[in-house]
């Protein structure tokens, strides 16, 4: 019988004990791997999603809302912005590249953006099949999505209302793929990309006939003359020479507004539209155009270190705006996770702790009752130091086992992580080795040698006559 042989059988001889010190080592190296490789994911998910985003600009709400559901998608939005708003904000000299991005559907989970060109190069994305989208409902799919939905150019799908998957499905409205993302290690690798007007329109917000439409109702209403307020306006200031025509349609107006007067409305329909030609001349007829348009967020990059100081305070202090630094948020986000992770940590350590200590009562309880062997074993020529190395080795071997099924603990319970975890944050690959998971395995065997140190001492110590006399 060779030693390991003999180790084999010894360990199995005190299958009990020997069971909970593996279960206790296990348990431990899973919680330790499990921690290491989700807080290393994070770290990495956090660099890698806002790295070139120097603020978020959302509507009124939590800051790290904001940034979980823009950058992140984990969370809802905290609301819509006006994009007129948004684009008098990104024509500020202090900021190199706006982008808007607008969110609302879902295609099994996976979240659709809504967004520009640009979102592109803010995030260094390149396309590695089809192109970019021309035309409203032409998507860019990244490549998770088209891994596990098993999609690719020319496919088309229905998108479902909300965040998740469980929503109505808009099945009137079919998107194209036209384009697959390279692989970017970000959370873009599991979402959908379209242009802003493919959002409003699954929604019936359509971006054109909606806006006109609602000036429409606001701007157009006809005079007895046959014509619109804005067609007088128009002769207004366009026809200086025509001055009885312009008084003409003035007064005609004026009868007009009093008509409805009296007929039932009252003065505030005329206070409304007061305020709305002082709404138009304030931000301009070309944002005029983009009323009614609403996006969930403005993806901000800087042009000039000076901005810090200065974008965040113009949002919060002069709009309904919020602006939310992405590091800053994600500093505090890590730190909150930081709190769950050191107890879990030291939770660990405990847990390993006790399996030494298991181990050691283990085999010193073993050699209590294995001593005659040991001293048969003596008489037969076994060295002292060959049964110093067979305690060495037991604790090793035990330890060692403990280990590999906790590596196999802690992965079973990423996968559940993972599972429970939305498309657009499934970024833990449950089924990666990383090279500090060797560490853990080694550093479990080096703690099972140090507690078979004193039992294997005791071995060496065995005397032969002593243990004989005895029997």
């Amino acid at each position: 019988m060779n030693n390991l042989q003999l180790v084999w059988k010894n360990i199995t001889q005190q299958l009990g004990s020997t069971l909970l010190s593996i279960l206790l080592t296990a348990f431990g190296v899973a919680i330790l791997c499990v921690i290491y490789i989700t807080g290393d994911t994070f770290e990495k998910q956090l660099t890698s999603n806002t790295k070139n985003i120097d603020l978020v600009v959302g509507a009124k709400g939590s800051p790290l809302q904001l940034i979980l559901s823009s950058l992140y998608h984990v969370d809802n939005p905290t609301g819509n912005i006006a994009l007129a708003q948004a684009r008098q904000l990104s024509d500020n000299p202090f900021i190199e590249m706006a982008v808007p991005v607008s969110l609302g559907d879902n295609f099994k989970g996976h979240r659709v953006i809504g967004t520009e060109p640009t979102y592109l190069e803010l995030y260094g994305l390149s396309i590695q099949n089809g192109e970019l989208w021309k035309t409203s409902f032409e998507a860019v799919i990244g490549s998770e999505v088209a891994r596990k939905r098993g999609l690719g150019i020319g496919d088309e799908f229905f998108t479902a209302h909300g965040l998740s998957e469980d929503g109505h499905v808009h099945d009137d409205h079919p998107f194209k793929i036209v384009g697959i993302l390279e692989k970017s290690g970000s959370v873009v690798d599991n979402l959908i990309l379209c242009n802003l007007e493919s959002v409003w329109d699954v929604h019936g917000l359509h971006h054109g006939d909606h806006d006109h439409s609602h000036e429409h109702d606001h701007d157009h209403t006809h005079d007895h003359s046959g014509h619109t307020r804005d067609e007088n306006h128009e002769h207004d200031h366009d026809h200086d020479g025509h001055q009885h025509d312009h008084d003409h349609h003035a007064h005609e107006h004026r009868d007009h507004e009093h008509t409805h007067s009296e007929d039932g409305h009252d003065h505030e329909e005329m206070v409304s539209e007061k305020q709305n030609d002082l709404f138009v001349k304030s931000i301009g007829a070309d944002m005029l155009e983009d009323r009614g348009e609403e996006v969930t967020a403005l993806l901000v990059k800087y042009s000039s270190p000076a901005a810090m100081g200065v974008i965040p305070r113009l949002v919060n202090e002069s709009t309904d705006m919020q602006a939310a630094s992405p590091a800053i948020e994600s500093t505090r986000l890590f730190s909150l996770l930081g709190v769950g992770l050191d107890s879990l940590t030291i939770l660990a350590y405990i847990i390993m702790l006790i399996a030494v200590l298991s181990v050691f009562i283990s085999l010193y309880n073993a050699l209590k009752e294995r001593k005659y062997d040991l001293a048969i074993m003596r008489s037969m020529g076994a060295s002292k130091t060959k049964l110093f190395g067979l305690v060495l080795v037991e604790g090793l071997v035990i330890t060692l086992i403990g280990g590999i099924v906790g590596l196999l603990f802690g992965h079973g319970a990423l996968y559940v992580i993972g599972q429970q975890t939305t498309e657009s944050a499934d970024f833990i690959e449950a089924f990666n080795i990383h090279g500090q998971e060797l560490i853990l395995v080694l550093a479990a065997c080096l703690l099972g040698i140090l507690a078979a140190i004193i039992p294997a001492i005791k071995a060496y110590k065995t005397s032969i006559s002593t243990v004989l006399a005895e029997r």
